[in-house]
């Protein structure tokens, strides 16, 4: 170890010395991409478990239907054709609601599967897989009118990407930034409803009812404006991939700091304790929301920054703390 030295100010040494290199991120570490829903593993057990109940439930609803028949043809013919044309409009009605809900469910993971696609092309530099990413977006948006500006500067341009970064960049840009502003719009309203909901609802039950469903509208909401269609089954198939995204990128903490920072110095301590309840859950289904359009979104964030929880949660929080004064002076009034 060398002894110390004296330096004067403006000595060569000094200005020659070589600049601090920039931090850089642990190469070591896994890429944001490597914490991606993994896609759901499939168990013979279990599904012979669900097929022997849903077969046990299909059984007892036929006998109970074939008993209601035979006992209203045997009172009156007529009454055992009403009953059977009943019985025929409800099956019709629950094998359109079957499908309509594999439809819903394949429309996911046609979104998943080009998610993972363009991931890969990004990766791998691959511009054939690129091309590919664009046309299955071409065409899960082909039905779609707020898309055509999009679809029609993409193919005036296109040509001119000469490898797979350019191409997906081009693609991202024109394609997802409508739909993102709408999608971060659709979370912020979310978000406001649940910061309200939890504030003027008296019960806790009351609360958490409100919560969960808000969020699962939210979540749905958000898979529509992507291109996905969430019925019951897939708005809780996206549900489930949300929270295991937020469990395995790690949920953030949201302390005093947080709150403080989007809701003003000391304005979170001049709520009610249901204004700051409200303030708190509308913050997390702001965080559940942005997860969930890192699911829904059929291309990852790279050419477009992903919306920050700050943002999106200054927005509507300080519109909620708005109300919540004025409701506040109203009643002390």
């Amino acid at each position: 170890m060398s002894a110390p030295r004296v330096f004067k100010v403006g000595d060569p040494a000094l200005t020659k010395a070589p600049a601090p290199t920039a931090i850089e991120e642990d190469p070591t570490l896994p890429p944001e991409e490597a914490f991606a829903t993994p896609p759901p593993r499939f168990s013979a057990f279990r599904a012979l478990v669900w097929s022997a109940l849903l077969g046990l439930i299909v059984l007892s609803l036929s006998a109970a239907a074939w008993e209601l028949f035979t006992s209203m043809a045997a009172r009156n013919v007529w009454l055992g054709r009403l009953v059977l044309a009943l019985l025929a409009i409800v099956v019709a009605g629950l094998m359109l609601f079957v499908f309509r809900e594999l439809a819903a469910v394949s429309r996911i993971e046609t979104v998943d599967d080009i998610r993972r696609r363009a991931r890969d092309a990004w990766e791998a530099d691959d511009r054939w897989i690129a091309e590919q990413v664009r046309g299955e977006l071409d065409g899960l948006y082909r039905r779609r009118e707020d898309v055509d500006r999009a679809r029609e500067a993409i193919a005036m341009r296109r040509d001119d990407a000469p490898d797979a970064a350019t191409l997906l960049t081009l693609v991202e840009t024109e394609t997802m930034r409508p739909l993102d502003a709408r999608a971060a719009d659709s979370v912020r309203r979310a978000a406001q409803r649940v910061a309200a909901a939890t504030a003027l609802l008296p019960s806790g039950v009351l609360d958490a009812v409100a919560v969960l469903y808000l969020n699962v509208r939210m979540v749905r909401e958000v898979a529509v404006v992507y291109g996905g269609r969430a019925g019951w089954l897939g708005s809780w198939r996206l549900l489930r991939q949300v929270i295991v995204h937020l469990a395995a990128t790690g949920m953030i903490a949201l302390g005093d700091d947080f709150f403080s920072a989007i809701l003003g110095g000391g304005a979170l301590a001049k709520l009610s304790r249901r204004a700051g309840e409200g303030a708190i859950n509308g913050a997390l289904t702001a965080r559940i929301g942005i997860a969930a359009m890192e699911v829904c979104r059929p291309l990852p964030f790279r050419a477009l920054p992903k919306p920050s929880l700050r943002s999106v949660a200054a927005s509507a929080l300080t519109r909620f703390r708005e109300g919540a004064k004025g409701y506040s002076e109203t009643r002390s009034g």
